[in-house]
């Protein structure tokens, strides 16, 4: 059995102060616009933030590496994690839904809202309120206000750009992409021209393997936690463009701005500067007080743009577990929700936003690994197959592509998690492995699914 895919009704356009109708339909030719190059704009404007900076924060400070292996961390973990994003953002155009609409096929429609409930967690409370810290501490240190109206502020504002939807969101990623380049352009090459490149690592760090590998892992966890969100933001481009540049300049945009900031966030850690609780306020503290002003506006502003796309996609995804809401409200009334969620959780970790953020980073890898070696293994299978049909059939099932995720997950997780409260049973005889749980949870899910799934797909394709 399969069913008819619901679509837009062809109003929305390319209309920018409009509310975004429905929640997750299949978006019709009259409702397509845009050009694959936008996506340039469209991922880097949410990675020209702080969170990206504290990347190579917790590198150097945390896992005890020196700016050259910080580097080469972030650059390894970055490039697996744009590999996965762009790969994931051609398909946009062609299927014209949601990331996780299409995740329907690899777990069918009941088993999907399992990876749809852990996504509109991480991104619609978890990521909203990593961003949404930062943000406010921005905002704190440069009017000289408390936390807490800042972060009111911030929320605010990000959670009516997603309110409103797609294109305004997309809208003001544009608008506030030269604006952050040149800022945080300018604060880069203060801020490397100030540190010492040579500086040795920090000896109370985790160093080692170990530490180079919590880098790549916090590093690959932090990009490729866009790959669910990858198809949200090219659905709506025609399905004539390329799929190659599409997935090209997706990866491009996330690659450079991840890449950059992460790598000056390191550099600097090596310039001696007084100790402070607001971490925004220690990453600007060497700049001229013109240009320490302009780059905390460029935290915020970098806040906001991450979570307007948070928020976005946290809410797509929970409408896409499959409760059902009046379809002209679905999506916007699930945004208000996580924004109100996202704010208490914000609220809750102003205290300690440097620990909160480290497991954060290294959580959604667990997840996020396994998901992924689901999901590309089941591309691989349908290559050249007919999928539409599947899409929103809530009769569809793909139970052994749930087991496949949660063997990976859970596998990965019992061996080689490297937490405060949990260490893996592998990593606790052999401590120098640091933390490879994502690497292990993507390889063990996709060789479950080619080996429990390759029947019942082929037999799909012959059905259809």
């Amino acid at each position: 059995m399969t069913a008819p895919e619901p679509t837009t009704d062809g109003t929305y356009r390319d209309r920018i102060i409009a509310v975004e109708p429905g929640g997750n339909e299949f978006i019709a030719d009259a409702d397509r616009h845009g050009r694959p190059s936008q996506l340039v704009w469209t991922w880097a404007s949410p990675n020209l933030e702080f969170a990206t900076i504290f990347l190579g924060v917790l590198a150097v400070a945390y896992y005890g590496m020196n700016f050259w292996q910080a580097a080469a961390g972030i650059l390894l973990g970055a490039g697996l994690g744009v590999l996965a994003h762009g790969v994931l953002s051609a398909r946009g155009p062609r299927h014209g839904v949601p990331q996780m609409v299409l995740g329907r096929l690899p777990f069918g429609f009941k088993g999907n809202a399992v990876p749809s409930t852990l996504m509109s967690i991480t991104a619609g409370v978890g990521w909203f309120a990593t961003n949404s810290v930062s943000g406010a501490f921005a905002l704190s240190t440069l009017f000289g206000i408390g936390p807490l109206p800042a972060l009111v502020v911030v929320v605010l504002i990000q959670t009516s750009l997603a309110f409103f939807g797609h294109n305004l969101v997309q809208a003001f990623e544009r608008f506030a992409f030269p604006v952050l380049a040149v800022i945080f352009a300018l604060a880069s090459v203060a801020i490397l021209g100030k540190s010492d490149l040579g500086a040795p690592a920090f000896e109370d760090g985790v160093g080692g393997l170990g530490g180079f590998l919590l880098t790549v892992g916090t590093t690959f966890g932090y990009v490729a936690g866009w790959a669910p969100y990858a198809a949200d933001f090219s659905r709506y481009l025609p399905k004539t463009v390329s799929p190659v540049r599409t997935g090209f300049f997706a990866a491009t945009g996330l690659f450079l701005a991840c890449t950059t900031l992460a790598i000056v966030g390191a550099a600097s850690v090596t310039i001696a500067t007084d100790a402070t609780d607001n971490p925004t306020d220690a990453f600007t503290s060497s700049l001229p007080e013109w240009l320490a002003s302009a780059t905390l506006l460029a935290i915020a502003i970098g806040a906001i743009a991450a979570n307007a796309i948070n928020v976005y996609s946290g809410a797509m995804a929970f409408v896409t577990t499959g409760i059902k809401l009046p379809a002209h409200i679905a999506r916007a009334l699930a945004t208000v929700f996580f924004g109100v969620a996202g704010f208490l959780i914000a609220w809750w970790a102003l205290a300690d936003a440097a620990a909160s953020y480290e497991a954060f980073l290294l959580l959604i890898a667990y997840w996020i690994g396994p998901w992924l070696g689901v999901v590309f293994a089941d591309q691989y299978l349908r290559r050249g197959h007919r999928v539409e049909g599947f899409l929103y059939d809530r009769s569809y099932t793909n139970w052994p592509g749930l087991a496949s995720f949660l063997i990976g997950l859970v596998v990965s997780v019992l061996l080689f998690c490297n937490q405060e409260r949990f260490v893996g049973f592998v990593v606790r005889a052999v401590p120098e492995l640091g933390d490879i749980t994502f690497f292990v949870g993507f390889v063990l899910a996709a060789g479950c699914y080619l080996v429990f799934c390759r029947a019942k797909i082929e037999a799909e394709r012959v059905a259809l």
